[in-house]
């Protein structure tokens, strides 16, 4: 069970992205991580990107995996998609330069691989970026995903629309038994106002059957280093002091140093969840087109991911 993972406090949840839905991408990484030693994976609600993790984890050979769904509240930054003007566009490629997802090419965006991260949307000098929110209706997505068996919900509760946020984690909970993961941040929030939130939100949920997960600063991944992911672990810590019935996850500018520094704060969490430095790190391999015929591929694969899962299930 997901509860008996998560108890053993070395839990490696790879982040795939709530708004990734090309369907391959997610097969490989799925496969090089559950090889790699992740038990524990985040998903776009969305059937086919669910099927997909599931063969690569037949394919991997790994029968003991979890897959959990994120969903989240409109305008939410994982469920945006970026869009782009082109009467202010000057086909410069700023944007295609530094989309870590590599969803843009040509000025064009390929929305299934966009994350709405943000960073397209920082370099354009013309103004040409925007964000769509492409948030899920709960009642359309969730049924047949719950039916066909899924192992936890994850709701991005950030934002300040507190009547929607009410709404739909009423709508979760009264729809889902299993584990729940909040996923929330200081963003928009001040720390008072992040602890009050969690509580309302937890306060009718039975002791550790929630996972909160202490998403630093949102989609922030990429350098391994201390300074990306302090805010994750200062996040966690103001979870922490609460003293709630509650899994604590690190997320959020997560990579190979988080663990280390969370000890160094002696920070009690559960597990890290790693998304774009997770990605990162082997997007050249799962990009090759011979990525299933040559075995030199998973090889090298494999050669930078294990090291990343070690750090926080060794």
């Amino acid at each position: 069970m997901l509860k008996e993972l998560l108890d053993t406090n070395h839990c490696f949840k790879l982040v795939c992205g709530a708004g990734n839905e090309d369907v391959e991408e997610i097969k490989r990484l799925v496969y090089v991580y559950a090889i790699a030693g992740c038990r524990f994976f985040d998903l776009s609600a969305n059937e086919e990107v669910i099927s997909a993790a599931r063969e690569a984890l037949e394919l991997a050979k790994v029968y003991d995996a979890y897959l959990c769904v994120s969903v989240g509240i409109k305008n939410d930054p994982h469920v945006n998609k970026a869009v782009i003007d082109y009467e202010r566009c000057v086909n410069c490629g700023s944007c295609e330069a530094v989309c870590p997802q590599g969803a843009i090419h040509y000025a064009k965006v390929k929305k299934i691989k966009c994350i709405g991260c943000g960073r397209c949307w920082k370099v354009c000098s013309r103004a040409a970026i925007s964000y769509v929110s492409e948030e899920k209706n709960l009642d359309e997505v969730l049924p047949s995903i719950v039916d066909k068996g899924i192992d936890c919900i994850e709701f991005h509760a950030m934002g300040l629309n507190e009547e929607e946020i009410t709404s739909k984690w009423k709508y979760i909970n009264d729809n889902y038994e299993g584990i729940l993961s909040i996923c929330t941040s200081r963003g928009k929030l001040s720390d008072e106002a992040l602890v009050k939130r969690i509580k309302e939100m937890t306060k009718d949920r039975k002791p550790y059957t929630t996972i909160i997960q202490a998403d630093g600063f949102p989609m922030s991944g990429g350098e391994d280093n201390y300074k990306s992911t302090l805010q994750a672990v200062a996040t966690a810590e103001i979870v922490q002091n609460e003293k709630l019935p509650v899994y604590i996850m690190l997320s959020g500018g997560t990579n190979g140093k988080t663990t280390e520094l969370a000890k160094m704060c002696e920070i009690s969490y559960c597990g890290v969840a790693v998304g774009s430095y997770a990605r990162k790190i082997v997007k050249r391999y799962i990009e090759r087109s011979d990525f299933w015929k040559n075995p030199n591929v998973l090889k090298d694969a494999l050669d930078v991911a294990k090291p990343l899962v070690d750090t926080v299930i060794c």
